[in-house]
Parts: structure tokens; sequence; C-alpha cells
């Protein structure tokens, strides 16, 4: 059963200009989004891929970011082939167990100034 949709569209040239703060970065991102986006030539419509995303998620609950719920809790990666999923950690996490939220379903899309994401939560 669908619990939440959200969707969130971000833009390029802000985002690059937000994560040449370090703390920002830090506050938003986890440690292996960082990773990850600073080995792409392109890394700002990275960044701004998985910050849409975030606040997709966010949408998704219906919650919006508030209660503790952390921006770096939400950690968005890919496998092997390139796919994004979506990783909930600390009180986040908690927060989805109590919703009895079980599967999150994420797409990414980026070009040259702006990123969107779509999420789907299902019990």
């Amino acid at each position: 059963m669908i619990i939440g949709i959200g969707t969130d569209i971000a833009e390029v040239p802000r985002i690059a200009k937000s994560i040449e703060n370090i703390s920002f970065k830090e506050k938003v991102f986890s440690k292996i989004e960082i990773a990850y986006c600073e080995t792409k030539v392109n890394k700002a419509e990275s960044f701004a891929a998985r910050f849409a995303a975030k606040e997709a998620f966010f949408k998704s609950l219906g919650t919006g970011w508030r209660g503790g719920m952390a921006f770096n809790e939400v950690e968005v990666v890919n496998d092997e082939l390139g796919k994004p999923s979506i990783n909930i950690l600390g009180q986040t996490a908690e927060l989805l167990k109590e919703k009895n939220i079980r599967i999150i379903h994420v797409s990414l899309s980026h070009i040259k100034d702006v990123a969107m994401a779509t999420v789907v939560l299902e019990a």
C-alpha cells in the first residue's frame, strides 16, 4: 500500500554555491554521498539530485523536515548499475518503523541547471 509520494526540484547553481560551504555539505549529505558526488565531473548536479531526493522524501512522509529528523539521515546511494535507492538512518529510521514503511522507491534526474527527484513510500 502506498503511504506517500513526494517530488522536488532543485536548482543546480544554488546547490553548487551551497556545497562550497563544508558545514552545509556535512549537515545535509552523508560521507558516502559526498564521496560519490565528488567523483563526478558535474558534481553539483549529483548533489542537487540528492538534495531533491531528501526533500521529496520528507514531503512523501507528509510531515516535512521536523521532529528531530536530519537531512544526512536520508542517504541516497547507487547500486552497481547506477540505480538509486535510499538508506534511512538515525531518528528518521525510527519514524519509518513507527509508520510501518518498508519500501522506498526513488527516481532522480538532472541536467545542467535543474535536478529533480520523486519518492514513493510503501507499507
